[in-house]
């Protein structure tokens, strides 16, 4: 009996790892539904478009909700991509030191680029 509980199999196991799992899974799907949502939502613009132009695109992203829209859609896109890179850099890269720049510069990165769309959107 005693032998079971040193191998920590059951509900007293020792875990180790990420402990992601259900919420990452969840994160996923949630700014994958938002992504396809946006598409529809663009798609309908353009389909319905009668100025293919540079204006009446930019018409488009001139209204307040489309640019709420399209930031949502743009956090969900970083995120669903912080969340696939990490997962990346944690399953193949095993130098710790290097995993952590790797995550650092890609929460950089991600942030450079929600700050660089929002500046981009409340210009037009």
């Amino acid at each position: 009996m005693a032998a079971n509980n040193n191998n920590r199999i059951g509900p007293k196991r020792l875990v180790v790892g990420a402990h992601y799992g259900l919420r990452d899974w969840l994160a996923q799907r949630i700014t994958a539904v938002v992504m396809a949502l946006y598409t529809l939502v663009l798609l309908f613009w353009f389909f319905g478009a009668r100025d293919f132009s540079y204006d009446g695109w930019a018409s488009i992203f001139a209204m307040q909700w489309m640019k709420l829209a399209t930031f949502v859609a743009l956090l969900s896109l970083f995120y669903h991509a912080w969340v696939g890179i990490r997962d990346i850099w944690m399953d193949y890269v095993k130098p710790v030191g290097l995993r952590l720049f790797l995550q650092v510069a890609t929460i950089l990165w991600l942030v450079g680029c929600i700050g660089y769309a929002a500046q981009i959107l409340w210009r037009v």
